[in-house]
């Protein structure tokens, strides 16, 4: 699970997924400023692979940006939930296979200027089609798309959401377990 530092201030904001706290700071001068901190539990990214070529993307529909965006399936750590068991959940959910095997891949934190939430991708193999369950609040669509066209996705902009990014490139460069 995602450690978090030991001194966060004072929580401003209690939400259904994370917390904002508030710090007070001295700066390299002694003049004291406010930093406030996204509090978040951690969460997952999934890169789906039907086979070699293909991997399944996700169509998924973003309020916060006013967007639906292409994206690998993910989500967030439930209460003391590890990281490989909210991945095997989320898959099903989110794109509706279940998978023969999950790996990990890498780990980095998603905006460590404003958020404490570390995410971790894995890669899912052997997967059989057993169907979506989604959340109530979610409209999520399930794409299987050739690897050869998503990277061409990445590069003309058509994937802009941040994790896909850096799962996709993490994955093409360095290669799965």
């Amino acid at each position: 699970m995602a450690q978090q530092p030991t001194s966060l201030g004072t929580q401003v904001f209690e939400g259904r997924r994370f917390q904002v706290h508030a710090l007070d700071m001295a700066g390299p001068d002694g003049r004291v400023f406010r930093k406030e901190v996204v509090v978040h539990p951690g969460a997952v990214v999934i890169l789906p692979l039907l086979d070699a070529q293909t991997v399944v993307l996700i169509r998924n529909e973003r309020v916060a940006v006013g967007q639906t965006l292409w994206e690998l399936p993910a989500g967030t750590l439930e209460s003391g939930e590890e990281p490989l068991a909210c991945a095997w959940r989320e898959l099903i959910e989110e794109t509706g296979y279940r998978a023969g095997h999950i790996a990990a891949l890498t780990d980095f934190y998603t905006s460590p200027g404003i958020c404490t939430e570390r995410m971790w991708a894995f890669v899912a193999r052997d997967l059989a089609h057993v169907g979506q369950q989604l959340d109530e609040n979610e409209h999520i669509t399930p794409e299987p798309v050739a690897m050869t066209k998503a990277m061409d996705m990445l590069k003309s902009g058509d994937i802009r959401d941040g994790k896909t990014l850096a799962t996709l490139l993490y994955y093409d460069r360095f290669g799965g377990k």
